[in-house]
């Protein structure tokens, strides 16, 4: 009877890890293309960025600067810049389409141009994926400098359920997930209670994740976010390299575009906290990224 229970028990888990897959994969289906993918998004700001350059430099201007962009809505951005400029709509028309011809979600967008003292709308137009709807007017008429605002608004996209590639691409992580849900109990491995808890221990430092606190000797030092942040990727996997692109995506998440120099700038910030033990640095693995190096 005990031995009809356990198989009984045993046939609902794997029921159950089918359910969950079947429901994963429907999922991965629905979405497995989103608008909120966060480099998808750091890379189009990027481009709106480079944009609002390109549009100085044509209007004569290189040391002014473009603003950060602004994210309004999904989907929906604004560029902003320094100083006034002029323009010809020719010129605005060619930049942006040549700029976000390198990002494959934005086929169909809308360009309004905004004066930023009165938000009156200056000049606009639209473009399709299929070129018989653009909508681009007066594109000869030169516009009297003023302090501009770009808004550009992309068209949501749109994905079948149905496409194949997104089913093959989804192949693999059905493997992986039925791998995970099927395979014995015991083999799972736990992290360590001390990677489980909200004080690491790094060397003779505590780090109070919780509070983004580094506690030693009963002396105390705050951490901003992005340095919490950061030393919690590091302390997760001590004395292994971190590649700088992982770090650069998972900080874009809440610090929006982020260049290669300022993450240098938050590592050595973070190393100069961590002097105070020094057997805890971090360390530059050449040509790869940072390592968090605890030596005893």
């Amino acid at each position: 009877m005990l031995y009809s229970q356990n198989i009984l028990q045993k046939k609902y888990k794997y029921l159950f890890g089918v359910i969950a897959v079947v429901f994963i994969a429907v999922i991965c289906f629905a979405f497995n293309e989103t608008d909120n993918n966060s480099f998808d998004i750091a890379k189009r700001e990027i481009l709106l960025r480079s944009i609002g350059h390109e549009l100085l430099l044509q209007s004569g201007d290189s040391t002014s600067r473009v603003l950060p962009i602004k994210n309004i809505a999904k989907n929906e951005y604004e560029i902003q810049f320094e100083k006034s400029f002029t323009f010809q709509p020719d010129t605005l028309v060619n930049i942006i389409r040549r700029f976000l011809s390198q990002d494959p979600r934005a086929s169909d967008y809308v360009v309004t141009v905004l004066n930023s003292q009165n938000s009156s709308v200056i000049y606009g137009y639209t473009i399709a994926k299929n070129k018989k709807n653009d909508a681009v007017p007066c594109r000869k008429r030169i516009q009297p400098k003023a302090n501009y605002i770009i808004n550009i608004k992309f068209k949501p996209l749109q994905i079948s359920v149905f496409d194949n590639k997104y089913l093959l691409g989804s192949l693999p992580l059905f493997a992986v997930l039925a791998f995970i849900f099927f395979r014995p109990v015991q083999s799972q491995k736990h992290l360590p209670k001390n990677l489980e808890s909200d004080l690491l221990e790094l060397g003779r430092i505590k780090f109070d994740v919780k509070n983004r606190n580094l506690i030693i000797n009963d002396k105390t030092i705050e951490l901003t976010a992005t340095e919490s942040r950061l030393l919690h990727i590091f302390a997760l996997s001590p004395n292994n390299t971190i590649q700088r692109n992982r770090l650069q995506k998972e900080i874009w998440e809440d610090e929006g575009v982020i260049v290669g120099r300022s993450l240098d700038m938050f590592i050595s910030k973070l190393r100069k906290k961590l002097e105070v033990d020094p057997h805890v640095n971090i360390v530059v693995v050449r040509s790869k990224g940072y390592k968090l190096e605890i030596t005893t």
